[in-house]
């Protein structure tokens, strides 16, 4: 192989590595936007939390695969709640031990319990700590 070509080679290797380094885009690439943190910004719980332990039952009933009756009094306090203060107020409920003991998946139960009281767990959105 002639210098020349060993010379042309060793260039064009040294190219292909800058261009996978800068993503082969050069001075003009977009700064990718980290997503935001997940946040309760906004979010806040107007009712009493130790109400919401009439929640614990429809919990259990709903962890069980069984009905809950209509008469159930949890969804009730979350009705005229926005998706984001209910999840709040239960979160908060979770925190304050007012569910009792019954073994939570806090992530999975807390969209169970929302969705049922037809509410929607906002993405992104986890429990505060």
């Amino acid at each position: 192989m002639e210098p020349s070509t060993k010379l042309f080679l060793v260039l064009l290797g040294l190219n292909l590595m800058v261009t996978a380094v800068h993503g082969g885009c050069g001075p003009h690439c977009p700064t990718p936007t980290p997503p935001p943190p997940p946040s309760t910004n906004g979010g806040s719980c107007s009712i009493d939390t130790l109400k919401l332990r009439v929640c614990a039952n429809v919990l259990k009933l709903l962890k069980l695969g069984l009905g809950v009756p209509p008469s159930e009094r949890c969804c009730p306090l979350l009705a005229d709640l926005a998706d984001l203060d209910a999840a709040v107020c239960l979160c908060t409920a979770i925190r304050a031990k007012v569910l009792g003991v019954i073994k939570l998946n806090v992530p999975v139960d807390l969209v169970l319990l929302l969705n049922h009281c037809h509410k929607t767990c906002p993405p992104g959105f986890t429990c505060p700590h």
